[in-house]
């Protein structure tokens, strides 16, 4: 399968679960990884800067309108809903919280089944709310690859375990075992 994008989403225990993946990846992985991560409306740019240490790829946080690119990893901003757009461009708002949470995994999950369809790859990492399962259905819906954390490797198993319960994940990985698999996908 021809993979055009990976969405990511994570909660409590997150950080750490993005290091362990981010490092992982290939050093000439091109895949634009567009990530959800529930942070304090307040937080200031520590997470970005800590994951770029670990990649030759350019962490950032997304900008309204700007264009998903090869090698870059997108942050959802504290505080806003990352949206990607059908001409592949990512949109941020300030819509109520979903699922208590803005940025919520799902809206992202959601938006970027919508515009890659069955190009997308979608996973669900730690966290401690229901967040992200109604998205992981919905990139399964579209054609998409679903992939949960094993939740025995997860700090908080909560969410991997809600979309594992759901049905709709392809595979159930061990945190150490995810960049491999997305290595292995995406062929780098």
């Amino acid at each position: 399968m021809n993979y055009h994008a990976i969405v990511i989403g994570s909660s409590a225990g997150g950080l750490q679960a993005l290091k362990t993946i981010i490092s992982g990846l290939s050093p000439h992985f091109k895949i634009p990884i567009i990530i959800c991560q529930h942070r304090s409306p307040y937080s200031d740019s520590f997470m970005v800067q800590f994951l770029n240490e670990l990649t030759p790829l350019l962490v950032k946080e997304a900008d309204e309108k700007e264009l998903i690119t090869e090698r870059h990893i997108y942050l959802a901003p504290p505080n806003f809903h990352l949206l990607v757009e059908e001409d592949f461009s990512l949109s941020l708002t300030v819509e109520e919280k979903v699922n208590f949470a803005r940025p919520s995994i799902d809206v992202l999950f959601e938006t970027a089944a919508e515009a890659y369809q069955h190009h997308l790859i979608g996973v669900i990492l730690t966290g401690a709310n229901h967040d992200g399962a109604k998205g992981m259905m919905y990139i399964q819906k579209k054609g998409g690859l679903t992939i949960a954390q094993n939740p025995a490797t997860a700090e908080v198993p909560i969410m991997p375990q809600t979309a594992i319960s759901s049905g709709c994940i392809d595979y159930v990985v061990n945190l150490e075992e995810i960049a491999e698999l997305l290595n292995k996908l995406c062929k780098t």
